[in-house]
């Protein structure tokens, strides 16, 4: 189950420009796993789930970037998505999308934001 808005993560400076991180939420049929990416002193967040084969992205932890760190990639599949909206550009599921998870920054720290933020945030 999605943590609530405001549900801390990370501080931002706890990632690296460009890094990502993974996060877990509760067990079984009801955990959410997503992940952090930061690029250019900005963060998003998305679902940690390839919209190919609904499988996560990452085969190691906190690996979601390709090696030169300008795309987001799917260790299963080698999707790549850009890092700016979660669009697919290659792979099998070119042309889908990653499904974003809303997050804010306040006073240095990452947190969970409401769906409303996510909006703004799109436009």
């Amino acid at each position: 189950m999605k943590p609530p808005p405001g549900t801390p993560l990370c501080p931002l400076d706890a990632l690296d420009d460009p890094g990502a991180k993974g996060f877990s939420f509760g067990k079984g049929q009801t955990r959410f796993d997503m992940f952090l990416v930061r690029k250019n002193g900005e963060a998003r967040a998305w679902l940690n789930e390839c919209p190919h084969a609904h499988a996560r992205l990452d085969n190691w932890p906190d690996k979601f970037l390709t090696l030169d760190e300008t795309r987001i990639i799917c260790g299963v599949h080698a999707a790549l998505f850009r890092i700016e909206d979660g669009f697919c550009v290659s792979g099998p599921c070119a042309g889908k999308s990653l499904t974003p998870v809303p997050v804010e920054i306040v006073d240095g720290m990452i947190s969970i934001a409401p769906e409303d933020q996510l909006a703004r945030n799109l436009r």
